[in-house]
This record gives structure tokens, sequence and C-alpha cells, in this order.
């Protein structure tokens, strides 16, 4: 109804105008066209000056208006280390075009009502002048050639990379409609390598999963920086143009298909104490929502966001995401929260990939123990060895190795065994009364005695790991069961499994 109502006032309005120039055309052929000239001359050239006042007035005022909001001054001062070069740059750039804005407007709008038609004034016509030529040619020039210079030696400084070797973090946000995905490294501090071919519901990034690297990145809802700390950001996008946009730190940069940029800054505000900052300001005490009257002040509910700053499709808006900045120890808590994308939906998940035209395991570690898993093993049984000592009731305490494996079939120690077992040196290097019993079990397929003498050989192989670590031969000893010793009786591959086991037992701390 309003849109209707909108249109017929247009429709209304348009229809007057036409009519006022009909009646003026009518009026003019009355009063004589030399008359009506003249009066129309006189007319134009005062409201091209009125005009001109009202809107001089008008830029000045809504700038003073806005200034805050839309021009960043005020309390909203940058949060990022090169944010004040950038801002330096847009005063210099809004000064010297406003001094231009202010002549031209001026001087455009007075000289329409001075120079106006008048009866018995000759027109002066001035064909060349070099003097003013050069004026108008050298000024523009010089004052162009500083601010491009100034503007270059910004650009360079703002958008230099991280040196090899420096500290940092990098983290990658890709664009697509209407989100950012995001991807951070794990605990070792390295992005995995990516492949947009590998691209599927399971792998919005295309990680490469061969490379290990990538095994510990995970995929947050949310940007958590620590302040103080230099980041770099890897920007991609998926289908169209998108604009990664950190107002409050400065940053923006394209989301290219096909060409990946970057961007470098580091944050000096955490999200805390910009809240304190803006709550100095009257406008940021006003409620967040004034219908509510418990509602929260606006610089309570204030968070720092990444907006896409390219008109990307009609959910454009929806792309928005929080961003908080934190000391370093809540960034390291946060962090240690987060979990590993590929463990938590593409390891052992059965996942399939068209690649090069050929289905593929999505997970190329199909079935198989990898490093992160066994670190994170090898933690929590660290954790579980000094728990037991510590308990009085400690001896006779039997722990499971369940990252120690061996190639199947044989008693040859798998890589990933490693993680577990250097940890059991550790702790015997830790506490010099602790003597143990390392035992092998495997399941009841194939003959009794075979069986028997694998999993003596196996845990045999653990003992003379851990010799090899430097611990005594006296305070570990090797024993194999065999099949005789299963914590799952069902006759299935589960059970049969599980029983495939090495254990650890403290005789004595």
């Amino acid at each position: 109804m309003t849109g209707l109502i909108i249109l017929l006032c247009i429709v209304l309005l348009t229809i007057v105008l036409i009519q006022i120039g009909k009646v003026t055309e009518l009026s003019a052929k009355i009063r004589g066209e030399k008359e009506a000239q003249k009066e129309s001359n006189e007319w134009n050239s005062k409201g091209f000056l009125i005009f001109g006042v009202i809107f001089l007035i008008f830029c000045v005022v809504s700038a003073l208006i806005y200034k805050d909001d839309m021009l960043w001054y005020g309390v909203q001062k940058s949060a990022s280390e090169k944010g004040g070069v950038i801002d330096r740059i847009f005063n210099i750039t809004l000064i010297v075009t406003g001094i231009v804005f202010f002549i031209t407007h001026i001087l455009l709008f007075w000289f329409s009502y001075k120079y106006r038609g008048r009866e018995g004034r000759k027109v002066l016509y001035m064909p060349h002048d070099n003097r003013l030529e050069m004026i108008w040619t050298a000024i523009p020039a010089i004052v162009m050639t500083f601010l491009v210079i100034s503007g270059l030696d910004a650009w360079n400084d703002v958008m230099s990379d991280v040196k090899e070797g420096e500290d940092h973090i990098e983290i990658e946000a890709n664009g697509m409609q209407f989100a950012w995905n995001l991807r951070y490294p794990g605990p070792d501090g390295k992005l995995g390598t990516k492949d947009y071919k590998r691209i599927t519901g399971t792998n919005p990034f295309g990680q490469d999963f061969t490379d290990s690297k990538g095994h510990d990145d995970f995929y947050p809802d949310e940007i958590v920086l620590p302040v103080g700390k230099k980041v770099r950001v890897r920007i991609t996008a998926r289908d169209v143009l998108h604009n990664f946009y950190l107002p409050h730190f400065r940053v923006k940069m394209d989301a290219i298909p096909g060409l990946p940029t970057y961007f470098v800054f580091t944050p000096t505000i955490t999200t805390e104490e910009y809240r304190q900052m803006l709550s100095k300001s009257p406008e940021w005490n006003e409620k967040y929502d004034p219908k509510d009257p418990d509602s929260k002040t606006r610089w309570e509910m204030f968070d720092y966001e990444l907006a896409c700053a390219e008109l990307c499709g009609k959910g454009h808006y929806s792309m928005r995401r929080k961003v908080r900045i934190v000391s370093q120890e809540e960034y390291d808590a946060w962090s240690r929260k987060q979990q590993s994308w590929y463990m938590n939906n593409v390891h052992n998940k059965g996942g399939k990939v068209i690649l090069n035209g050929k289905e593929e395991n999505e997970d190329p570690f199909e079935g198989k123990v990898i490093d992160s898993e066994a670190i994170a093993g090898a933690a929590a049984l660290k954790a579980s060895i000094e728990k037991a000592i510590k308990d009085s009731a400690a001896v006779n305490t039997t722990l499971k190795l369940d990252y120690v494996n061996f190639e199947t079939g044989s008693a040859t120690l798998t890589t990933s065994s490693k993680y577990q077992l250097d940890v059991l040196a550790e702790e015997f290097a830790a506490h010099p009364s602790l003597t143990t019993e390392v035992s092998g079990h495997t399941d009841n397929v194939g003959d009794a005695k075979a069986n028997l003498a694998l999993s003596q050989s196996r845990a045999a192989a653990v003992k003379t790991y851990l010799l090899g670590k430097g611990v005594a031969d006296n305070r570990l000893r090797a024993v194999g069961f065999g099949s005789s010793k299963p914590i799952d009786a069902a006759d299935t591959a589960e059970a049969r499994a599980k029983n495939r086991r090495t254990e650890f037992r403290i005789l004595t701390k």
C-alpha cells in the first residue's frame, strides 16, 4: 500500500510540473519572449544561489551529524597498529578535496548568479590564456602527486607481508554466498594445503588431507584473535566477488574467485577495552533497544565485526561475523577448546570425493591412526599415569596403550606408536622407583601358539624401544598373553579389535 501511494504521488507531481511548464510557456507568449527570458534569468540565477547555499549548509550539517558513524571520527578510533596510517591518509585526502569542493561549489553557484543574462551586457569570450591554463594544470598536478606518493607510501607500509620466521598467526577466510568460512591452524600453527577440486559438503575448504599439517585445523564460527599479535589473513572466494572488511581495524580486501589475496594487521585494543572506550560517549550510553526498558546500552552490546563490503547478492547482509579481540591467555584457552575439523567430520567417516573423474576416499587415512590422534593420546596417557602414581592404590593399575600399534601380523611398531612410548620413557625418568609390566594381547583368530608368540614379540618390541630411551632393564618386564585374556568375548570384528591391544601395568611406584 505504501509503495502504491508513493507511486501515485510521483505521477501527480509529474503532471503538476508538466502543467506548470505549459502555463509558463503560455504566459511567455502573452508577455513576450524577451521579457519572459529576462524574468527567467533572474529567477534561475537566484534559485541557483539559494540552492547552492542550502546545499552547502546541508553538506556541512550532515557531515557533523554523521562524522562518528560514517566517517569514523569521535570515539571509534582505529583498533589496529597500521590503522592510524590509513586514517591519516583519509584525513589528508578529505582536507584537500574538501577545500576544492568548497571553492568550486561557491564559485559555481555565485558565477551562475553574478553572470546571469542581462539586457545590454556583452559576453566576454576568452579563447586562450597561458597563465590561467598553467595555474589550473600545475596546482592539481602537484596536489595529486603529493596524494599519490603519500598513498603509495601508506599502501606499502600497510600491505607489507610477514617476514620469514616472524611470530604471527595465519588464518583463512573464504567467502561464499552468503557466509564466511573460517579456518585456523591447530597446535602445529600451520594451515594444511588445499585444492578447490576437493571441496565437498564435509570439506568446505577443499583440504588435501594427505597433508598432515591440516589434520588439526579447525573451523570456528567467529574470529577470535589475541591482542598485540600480528595476524595474516588468507582471503579467497568460492563463487562471486566478496570483500573481507574489518572496519574497526581499517582492513578491507577483495575476495576474488581464483585469485588468493591477503591482509596483515595487528589488533591493539581488546573488545572489552573498546567497549569501555565507547562507554564514555553519551550516544553509546543509549539503550540498544529503545522499546525494551531492560535493554543494555549500545556500548555493552558492542562487538567488532567482519562484513562483506561487496554487494554479492540478495543475502549479502547475512555475511556478518562476530570478531573478538582478547588477551593471549584467553585466546590460548579458546583455541584449546576447538576441535579438529578433520578428526570430527572426515576421519574414518567413509566419505567419498570425485577427483579427476575417479571416486576415492575423502579420508586417505581411513582405518589408520594419524599423528594428531597419537599426540592427543600421549597427552591423555601422561595424565592417567600421573593420576595413578598419586593414587595410594596405584599398584597393579593397568592402562591400555591405545596408540601403540604394530604392522599387521608382525611385531614392528608403527611410527605413530612413538608418542605414547616417549611419554612412558619420560615417566620412568620422572619417577625413579617406578617398575612396570608391558603385556601384549591378540584376538582369537588363527593358531593359539602363533598368537602367543606374536604377543610376546610385540611386548618385547615395546620393551626394546623403552630400553633405547634409557629405561633400565630391571624396571620393565615384557609378557605375552596371546588370546587368553580377552576384554570382549563377543565374536565380532569390533570385539576382536578391542582384544588386540598392548597394556601397561604399574608394579611398584
